[in-house]
């Protein structure tokens, strides 16, 4: 259960004041090391580019971008990746996890993978997989989700802040393939 009183998960729009808050999201994630995919200074125009691309992405049904709210402030965000190859029609992938810092462990991110899951077996999906950084990553969420480590890819990406990381991959069968 969240302990944010007001916590709301809402499928999000491309409204201006939302391709603010997720841009200002990413850049103070990146900011802090955290390894979603950019680099180090990240600029608030690059971010809001990406957000830009991932919305249109959306609005062609290839992913789910899912943002938790307090109020009017967006306070975390994850994507569902529902555009996987013609043989891989039953997997989605999770992405881009992000809690505001001032937000974390008050179940933010686990009601947002929640949702995803949830929306993961709406469209039929039936395996979910995600990777996260092994150096500061937040492997503990997902094992405590139900996720089963896959293992390690040594020095798979670099650090915001430079030098090479490992990533952790992780699956869960989820909807009717979650008891067989």
């Amino acid at each position: 259960m969240s302990g944010v009183p007001d916590l709301q998960i809402k499928l999000l729009s491309a409204a201006p004041d939302t391709r603010a808050q997720l841009a200002a999201m990413l850049v103070e994630t990146v900011a802090q090391g955290g390894s979603v995919g950019f680099m180090h200074p990240l600029t608030p125009e690059d971010a809001a580019t990406f957000w830009d691309g991932a919305q249109a992405a959306a609005e062609r049904g290839e992913r789910i971008i899912l943002g938790g709210w307090n109020g009017p402030q967006l306070i975390g965000t994850v994507t569902l990746i529902l555009n996987t190859p013609p043989n891989q029609p039953h997997r989605a992938e999770i992405a881009k996890m992000m809690t505001r810092p001032e937000w974390r462990g008050q179940g933010v991110a686990t009601a947002l993978l929640g949702r995803a899951e949830a929306l993961a077996v709406e469209h039929g999906r039936t395996l979910l997989v995600l990777d996260t950084a092994s150096d500061e990553g937040t492997a503990g969420l997902y094992e405590s989700a139900g996720y089963s480590f896959a293992g390690e890819l040594p020095g798979y990406a670099l650090k915001p802040h430079g030098g090479l990381t490992g990533t952790w991959l992780y699956w869960k069968r989820v909807g009717g393939a979650a008891q067989g």
